[in-house]
């Protein structure tokens, strides 16, 4: 049986609601351009929740617009810079699945379709409203005979295209739950990356708040190995809300607390210390998916380096307690677990690493005895792996080996990797 992944677009594929940044272009200079805006978005609110029906709330948001062809120009250059974060780097999957996947949105094809087409979506695959223009090219309705159009309309459409396999929904709104509810898709997945919408979030089959997750979870082509959104992110004591926001906006899963809690230790894969926090040996012992600590500060006599470095953990402090550490260490951090640098640590060999497409990044940190990487290139040899590219520094410690193969691989020689002699931490990259 085949499957197919039918995807909402706005508040999905986007980050934003469509009709609502079209409305901020084509009445930029209305003298009550704030209360329309608002009546608007109270509007599109009213029918992801499924407290309006989506005709009602269509209607009234199109009457409302007074925009042209010029303002949906505006609009795509718009939505093209707001293609959310997760969809954006994963455009391998929608090449290799381009036949498997569906757009289907309550929106307009003539915005959805110039975005969607970057990422190699079929422009027979794209189901969505069209616009009704006038001689002068201004928006004075759209085609009401579209089944998108009207209350349970993404069910009216599944039903006359009767897609013969599996299908799996990814959204954010009532009408994508709307599928599951009524026997159209095997399982509706809620999208949170942009929004949470509490009432479709608690009767979804899964909550996935990054388009990773659902790639991750159904063991699909993806960008990164692991979705950040389950690295948890451990900020401890006075950090600075910028700090915070840099390292949520690149998804990863955030807990602030004022003291390193015992029930985090054993979860932790990323801690920031405000200056003056520190962990004690045996925290550091016990954290064993613990990757990199940020130390907003001068870290020395806070806690072991050598104990982080034997353990395979990544320090990045500021010896200086400088002003910019509050954008500086949560930036190291966070390229670390993106791309595997240790430029600028503290403890580890430094490495900076240019990212390479087609590729899966390995890290492999083992304890600096001879002959490791030989054993690690005898692991790719006898599985007749491609290495496109490989990088080692060492230390007193350990060794840090960075491999980028062809995608293209039995899953076993990871297993074979990790359990080479010596081996401290393994993992996949992207």
């Amino acid at each position: 049986m085949k499957n197919y992944y039918i995807i909402d677009f706005d508040s999905t594929f986007t980050q934003v609601e469509a009709l609502d940044e079209l409305a901020r272009i084509s009445l930029k200079k209305h003298p009550q351009r704030d209360e329309i805006y608002k009546k608007i978005e109270d509007l599109t609110n009213a029918a992801m929740e499924g407290k309006l029906s989506f005709r009602e709330s269509l209607t009234g948001r199109v009457q409302l617009l007074d925009a042209t062809r010029e303002h949906l120009d505006l609009l795509v250059k718009h939505l093209k810079k707001k293609v959310s974060a997760s969809f954006s780097r994963n455009k391998t999957f929608f090449k290799k699945h381009a036949d498997d996947v569906l757009i289907v949105s309550g929106g307009f094809k003539e915005f959805i379709t110039p975005v969607v087409l970057d990422y190699h979506i079929k422009k027979e695959n794209i189901y969505a409203n069209t616009f009704v223009f006038n001689d002068e090219g201004k928006i004075i309705g759209y085609d009401d005979s579209n089944p998108l159009s009207q209350e349970g309309g993404k069910v009216k459409l599944l039903k006359e295209l009767q897609l013969p396999g599996d299908i799996y929904g990814i959204g954010d709104g009532h009408s994508d739950f709307q599928l599951k509810e009524f026997g159209m898709i095997k399982k509706f997945f809620a999208y949170t990356e942009n929004i949470e919408r509490k009432t479709v979030a608690a009767k979804a089959d899964h909550v996935t708040p990054s388009f990773d997750e659902f790639l991750y979870l159904n063991n699909l082509p993806r960008a990164i190995s692991y979705p950040k959104n389950r690295i948890l992110c451990l900020l401890i004591g006075d950090v600075s809300e910028q700090a915070i926001q840099i390292l949520k906006r690149d998804g990863f899963s955030i807990r602030h607390k004022q003291s390193f809690e015992e029930k985090y230790v054993a979860d932790a894969g990323m801690i920031i210390l405000a200056n003056g926090e520190i962990i004690t040996d045996d925290q550091l012992q016990r954290a064993a998916k613990l990757k990199t600590i940020g130390y907003l500060g001068n870290s020395r006599n806070k806690f072991s380096h050598e104990l982080c470095t034997k353990q395979g953990i990544v320090v990045f402090d500021d010896t200086k307690n400088n002003p910019r550490n509050t954008e500086f260490i949560p930036k190291r951090v966070a390229s670390f677990i993106n791309n595997g640098d240790t430029y600028l640590s503290c403890n580890f060999p430094n490495l900076q690493l240019p990212k390479v497409d087609n590729a899966h990044r390995l890290i492999h940190i083992h304890q600096n005895v001879p002959g490791i990487m030989a054993k690690i290139n005898q692991v790719f040899a006898k599985n007749n792996i491609n290495i496109v590219s490989q990088f080692l520094m060492t230390n007193s410690f350990i060794g840090y080996a960075i491999t980028d193969v062809n995608t293209e691989y039995d899953k076993q020689i990871l297993k074979e990797l990790k359990q080479i002699e010596h081996t401290v931490k393994f993992r996949i990259l992207y």
